[in-house]
């Protein structure tokens, strides 16, 4: 069956923010290139720390909705419907939900990947293997096996553009609870790879620390998380959020790395993990000065990565 990205948030974007649309078809692709680029050189060259922090906020806010969408897609919805909540393709609305796109609406676009059979040398389709350079011809295209070369533009609908049959129950409360949060995250660290201890705080030995991740297992080798207990569980699982992603994206980092930049991702991946499973974290400002040397390239690396181990984090926990 066909999966719908479910809305586990009420908190809603600015009404205010500019939208975007790529109504010609024969310079769609390059526009939703354009406006990507746009939107994270914006992003990279701010100097206003509270106008970074809410761009920055919109994003999140969408990626917590639609966190097994890439960082790029979940930028192509906010430019096009800040407010989405649950997207799907006309015929998946039509087949799977009995839900029919109304009449007039805009579709949102976004960027779909193109599997097909791919030269085993070059990484082409065999209709670009053919214009290339490329000599392989020790089997036929036929007999190529299958893989991604590329993405194409294709189009999905919010909920709100749609009319129909109400949807069936996906059971997006299962997470809700903070306790449950907790034990959901501890149950999912072998699928993670690393190992988790709530420690009481008579024996907390990091000092104003809420949590770390600083060594090895001795036993397992997986990146040890240590986080002190409290009695506000919505803050623990945060917490827990927050190392965890320590422990996916910085445990190896490189030297040299500036300790605030890798704080600013990891809060991140929390704050999308945190607000997917309906809790409502405290830290909802986020300030990039951290980042304001970087280039769009490497801010678009960030962004990657948070949304990639947000999904990581969020798959294991409900899986």
């Amino acid at each position: 069956m066909a999966t719908i990205q479910t809305d586990l948030s009420d908190a809603e974007t600015s009404s205010q923010q500019t939208t975007h649309s790529f109504d010609d078809s024969d310079t769609r692709a390059d526009d939703m290139r354009d406006q990507l680029d746009a939107w994270v050189e914006d992003l990279a060259e701010l100097t206003d720390e509270a106008q970074a922090s809410e761009q920055f906020q919109q994003w999140l806010e969408v990626q917590s909705k639609f966190h097994d969408y890439s960082a790029r897609n979940t930028l192509l919805i906010q430019l096009q419907c800040p407010n989405a909540t649950k997207v799907a393709g006309y015929n998946t609305w039509q087949a799977e939900f009995d839900r029919h796109v109304q009449q007039g609406e805009d579709a949102i676009w976004i960027w779909a990947p193109i599997i097909t059979n791919k030269c085993p040398e070059c990484e082409n389709s065999p209709s670009y293997h053919a214009n290339t350079e490329c000599e392989y011809d020790e089997t036929e295209p036929d007999e190529w096996s299958r893989g991604l070369v590329g993405f194409r533009p294709t189009s999905v609908f919010d909920i709100s553009q749609t009319e129909g049959e109400p949807l069936p129950d996906l059971e997006t409360e299962a997470f809700g609870d903070a306790d449950g949060l907790v034990e959901g995250l501890l149950a999912a660290t072998d699928a993670i790879g690393v190992d988790a201890t709530i420690v009481v705080p008579d024996e907390w030995e990091h000092g104003s620390a809420r949590g770390v991740c600083e060594r090895r297992s001795p036993t397992t080798t997986n990146p040890v998380v240590e986080v002190i207990d409290r009695e506000n569980r919505a803050d623990l699982a945060s917490t827990l959020i927050h190392e965890f992603a320590h422990a996916i994206m910085h445990f190896e980092r490189e030297t040299g790395e500036e300790k605030s930049r890798l704080e600013v991702e990891a809060e991140a991946v929390a704050y999308i993990v945190s607000r997917h499973f309906g809790l409502d974290p405290d830290n909802s400002a986020f300030y990039l000065a951290a980042w304001d040397e970087d280039a769009p390239a490497t801010v678009r690396d960030r962004l990657d990565r948070i949304s990639s181990t947000a999904a990581e984090l969020i798959g294991a926990i409900e899986n």
